[in-house]
């Protein structure tokens, strides 16, 4: 852990900052292709198979909520820590964090058993669907320890500047869930056919797989984290530090799913296809992001440990090349979505009219990502600082509070164009506060250095 800590407090940044992020760039990126495979396989089965599992979407999304926001508190507190060379507290944050999953897996298994189909019944006239999704919802849900302890732990690992082992066990939890799938859900090898309900338990066994690793690799390999539950003491400050990080970080985990749903119905009303070609953009987007959302996993640590330490021109060095590097990659998605939208729009078999109305959305659409890269630094900035709220702030400003009223006004005298140009000005106002708040923050730890 030494070795790690001097090379967070020391090492050039640029290459310091790379080689933090580029594992979690990958990891991303698996956790992406393996979900499109997922629903490849699904949807091979019946148009309402993948209906039945697409209805499952908002609850799986809030077990990721919990789990990364929990995750990233987690490992704010202990970056922050090792910083400050706090041994204490580095424990202290990370035996809160697993007894905190542990409280949120029970959490499930209750929402799992009782809400699923109250839940899903509001969604699908269709008893045949219904049926379905909470045979695969019942599973997913009650059985999420697995995910909720595996994002604890790799965020515990991430803390302590070790970024590979993470994307390893990602990549094993997808590995086994990609080979599982068409063995479970089609009844390969002897296996029984078991349809959308194998897709579940491909799913949960790739995410347990990957926990039982994490934690065998955590004990064997983490360095100077001891975790131990021998007198024990529950400290409510520390539960309240864990979750004045969590419960913003959670909310904007979760807040794509609250936009999703609510442009769709303004969408609706405009026209039926253009829920469609959102729906195309949203599956897109998340390749251009992708990569800065590693970056951001990358420079976390880094930032937090620099505030720990107190090495605040070190913090605004990392903090202006994390920005310059995530606004290279957010450009190119901007070249791309500009210069080649119809054969991105190709990819989806999109009709004539799809093919029209999407062109014309890309290209609106992705002048915001030339502004997006720096709100989404500095809203993780804030993370990493242990400032939820601020980061919580920037990340509404960016992704909800702005889009919906400006898409209801300029709906009106613009129609879809209007909607679509709701996304680059609420970018640019995202990021205009961002840049006021880190300002203003710095200038305060200028002149108290305890905050």
């Amino acid at each position: 852990m030494q070795k790690q800590e001097h090379a967070m407090g020391t090492s050039p940044i640029f290459g310091l900052l790379m080689k933090m992020s580029i594992p979690p760039m990958v990891s991303m990126l698996i956790q992406s292709l393996y979900n499109i495979v997922d629903s490849v396989f699904v949807a091979q089965l019946s148009e309402d198979a993948l209906t039945a599992v697409s209805l499952a979407f908002p609850l799986q999304n809030l077990v990721l909520a919990f789990a990364v926001g929990l995750g990233v508190a987690v490992n704010a507190l202990m970056a922050k820590a090792l910083g400050a060379k706090d041994s204490q507290s580095v424990q202290d944050a990370a035996a809160h964090g697993l007894l905190l999953t542990a409280v949120h897996s029970v959490f499930f298994v209750g929402l799992g058993l009782f809400f699923t189909r109250p839940f899903l019944s509001m969604f699908s006239p269709s008893f045949q669907v219904l049926n379905m999704s909470c045979q695969y919802t019942y599973i997913v849900i009650t059985l999420a320890f697995g995910s909720l302890f595996h994002i604890t732990i790799e965020k515990m690992f991430q803390a302590q500047g070790n970024m590979k082992i993470p994307m390893i066990m990602q990549g094993v939890g997808a590995i086994i869930n990609i080979v599982l799938d068409p063995i479970m859900i089609f009844g390969l090898f002897g296996f029984p056919r078991l349809e959308v309900m194998g897709a579940a338990i491909a799913t949960v066994v790739g995410q347990m797989c990957a926990c039982v690793l994490s934690v065998i690799f955590f004990i064997k390999t983490n360095h100077g984290v001891d975790i131990s539950f021998r007198g024990f003491k529950l400290r409510w400050r520390t539960i309240g530090k864990l979750y004045s990080i969590a419960v913003p970080s959670a909310l904007m985990t979760s807040m794509p799913s609250i936009l999703v749903s609510v442009l769709n119905g303004i969408l609706a009303s405009i026209h039926q296809s253009a829920v469609a070609v959102f729906g195309l953009y949203y599956k897109m987007q998340t390749f251009v992001y992708m990569p800065t959302s590693g970056l951001v996993q990358g420079m976390r640590p880094i930032v937090s440990y620099n505030f720990g330490a107190g090495y605040y021109n070190r913090m605004k060095k990392t903090i202006k090349i994390s920005i310059l590097v995530a606004t290279v990659i957010m450009a190119v998605g901007t070249v791309l979505f500009m210069a080649v939208p119809q054969p991105i729009m190709r990819l989806f078999n999109a009709t004539p009219e799809t093919m029209q109305m999407g062109v014309t959305a890309l290209r609106i659409i992705s002048v915001g990502f030339l502004f997006s890269g720096v709100g989404v630094v500095l809203s993780g900035v804030f993370e990493a600082m242990g400032q939820g709220i601020q980061s919580l702030m920037i990340s509404l400003l960016r992704q909800l509070v702005l889009i919906v009223p400006l898409s209801l006004i300029f709906s009106k005298p613009l129609g879809l164009i209007g909607v679509w140009v709701t996304f680059p000005v609420s970018e640019l106002v995202g990021a205009l506060v961002g840049v006021l708040m880190t300002v203003y923050t710095f200038r305060k730890l200028q002149k108290d250095p305890g905050i």
